[in-house]
């Protein structure tokens, strides 16, 4: 790792330390992370994903997505709201994603959720964008520390607590503020990423639902 939390690739092009240099884990950093996303399906998928990862890596969740999605009909939450015990059992007997029935039952009712906050918003994703923070909320600097030090944020604690009165389950502040940052309501890539900027520029030119 050099200053400030980043680490140099082989192409000489400083990230944020996270990745650890992984192929995959590289690429989900350089396209994805931080890009803001306004597709429900994408939105769903991920804070459920959050979900099954509290306790674990987001590496091994990710090696798993493909499996996850296979199992969750490309988490389109339509869909899996009408999933019954036999899909529940059948998630149960599947070696490709995390086996664990509180959270398979919890993007089940997730789902159902997700439906009615479509209906009384419109979708998924103008409900999200509601809650982007405003700029006075987010510290002048994204570095290191400040990352480290911030596994939640204001905005994450009130969206935890809105979704929770609507009956969601396994969105805690620190689950939602990760998904946050990777929908890219949040650009929180380090100072000195490669990826801080074509970030905030892909935030700059997004349209909000």
């Amino acid at each position: 790792m050099v200053a400030d939390g980043l680490i140099r690739g082989e192409d000489g092009l400083d990230r944020c330390f996270w990745h650890g240099g992984l192929k995959d884990y590289q690429h989900y950093h350089d396209e994805e992370w931080g890009r803001p996303v306004a597709d429900d399906n994408r939105l769903f998928e991920k804070i459920c994903l959050e979900g099954f990862q509290s306790g674990l890596s987001w590496l091994t969740i990710l090696r798993k997505r493909e499996n996850f999605r296979a199992a969750f009909a490309g988490f389109d939450f339509h869909a899996v709201a009408r999933f019954d015990d036999a899909d529940v059992a059948r998630c149960l007997s599947d070696t490709g994603i995390i086996r664990h029935r509180g959270k398979i039952v919890s993007t089940i009712n997730n789902a159902r959720r997700a439906i009615e906050l479509e209906s009384e918003f419109g979708s998924l994703a103008r409900y999200f964008w509601s809650f982007e923070p405003d700029q006075s909320e987010r510290p002048p600097r994204m570095d290191y520390a400040t990352l480290k030090a911030n596994p939640t944020s204001p905005t994450s604690i009130r969206l935890s607590k809105d979704l929770k009165k609507r009956g969601w389950t396994f969105v805690g502040p620190t689950t939602v503020y990760a998904f946050m940052q990777a929908m890219g309501l949040v650009n929180d890539h380090i100072e000195g990423c490669c990826c801080r900027q074509p970030t905030e520029d892909a935030r700059a030119e997004f349209v909000r639902p």
